[in-house]
């Protein structure tokens, strides 16, 4: 067999069986469910006719799924964007002065752990509706992937640069943009897209319980319908709007490799 199809095949063979193996599954649950839980087939073409008109509008609490996803990524962008404008600066500070991050440290152990939803109440109370209570939610829990990643970066460059740079004297702005910046790059894109991942599992659980338009919202009215093919098919939307955030990411931060920042 030749060498290309050999490696056509490792590659599509292994996820379709992937695949297969779900779809048994769901069959079979279908089949022996005493709650008519929808089938493949049945979802399937449900899909169909939920995407043959993804941006219909009628009214703010009947909107199409195209609308509710374009929702949520507004929100998850304003929140994400809001937590690399704090975190990235907040974690080149961490990692390069140790007074701050013996300052910051403990308060990052504490803050980090806890739920995300946990923030929601906290926004409602502090901003009075529901949408800016959402994007706080997206932002405290964004921040923290950026700024630990980012002031591990700082803390990993090798001494040997630091010392170069204090023997020709240069100012902390140089120090940044020359030896910090270009070394710290690949971790903090990596913040970056555990930011994201994180944002975007946060929207959907906070949109279930602050309402308004958005997937999360979408999915928890679908289900006071009782309309479970179309819980199912969020599900898979979700999934797969995330999935192609982390790719977009992991190609940003695959072109932004050590070796391609010293070139």
């Amino acid at each position: 067999m030749p060498t290309l199809v050999r490696s056509l095949l490792s590659r599509v063979v292994p996820p379709l069986l992937g695949l297969a193996l779900l779809v048994g599954i769901w069959s079979l649950v279908s089949v022996t469910s005493t709650n008519n839980f929808p089938n493949p087939t049945e979802t399937f073409w449900q899909a169909v006719k939920v995407f043959g008109n993804p941006f219909y509008s009628n009214g703010p609490n009947d909107q199409g799924v195209g609308w509710n996803v374009w929702s949520s990524l507004k929100r998850v962008a304003l929140g994400f964007g809001l937590a690399a404008v704090v975190g990235i600066p907040l974690g080149f500070l961490i990692g390069r002065f140790e007074f701050l991050s013996r300052m910051f440290n403990p308060l990052i152990s504490l803050l980090r752990p806890v739920s995300p939803l946990a923030w929601l109440p906290i926004g409602l109370l502090v901003f009075k509706g529901a949408n800016p209570a959402a994007i706080w939610t997206i932002f405290i829990c964004s921040i923290w992937p950026m700024v630990i990643n980012t002031a591990v970066g700082v803390q990993r460059v090798p001494q040997d640069y630091m010392n170069v740079a204090r023997v020709l004297n240069l100012s902390e702005w140089k120090i940044l943009t020359t030896i910090l910046f270009p070394a710290v790059l690949p971790y903090m894109l990596t913040g970056v897209r555990l930011a994201v991942g994180t944002a975007w599992l946060v929207i959907v659980a906070a949109e279930m319980l602050t309402g308004g338009v958005g997937i999360g919202f979408w999915v928890w009215d679908e289900w006071n319908n009782l309309n479970v093919k179309n819980i199912i098919i969020a599900i898979f939307v979700i999934g797969i709007v995330g999935l192609l955030l982390e790719l977009a990411l992991v190609k940003l931060a695959t072109a932004f490799t050590f070796e391609e920042v010293q070139s």
